[in-house]
């Protein structure tokens, strides 16, 4: 019963080619919750998917330009997952929003 599940899963996988698991909607909540805005503040543009990563930039209504990355996986559980967008700002100096608390508290922030 596992293999057939194993196999269905393989199958679903595959039918998705190389195309990102990172929906546009997706990449858009991501990038609002990464760089702290609202989605009306900020556009995507520059899209380009490499496998089940999407690249793009995101650029704000102020200017600011930022290089970001979201990973799509596929959970057998839930079905098309993504990752948190990491963010960084052009001539900036990091990612955006990679300070928790234990950075924090080691210092590293």
């Amino acid at each position: 019963m596992k293999i057939k599940r194993l196999f269905s899963v393989l199958v679903t996988v595959a039918a998705t080619g190389c195309a990102t698991l990172a929906t546009d909607d997706v990449i858009v909540k991501r990038t609002a919750f990464a760089l702290g805005l609202d989605k009306s503040e900020f556009t995507i543009s520059d899209r380009q998917n490499d496998g089940a990563q999407a690249t793009y930039l995101a650029t704000t209504k102020a200017g600011k330009k930022y290089t970001c990355y979201v990973e799509g996986y596929f959970s057998y559980a839930s079905g098309r997952e993504s990752s948190d967008a990491i963010c960084n700002e052009l001539g900036g100096k990091g990612a955006v929003n990679n300070c928790n608390a234990l950075l924090k508290r080691a210092g590293k922030c």
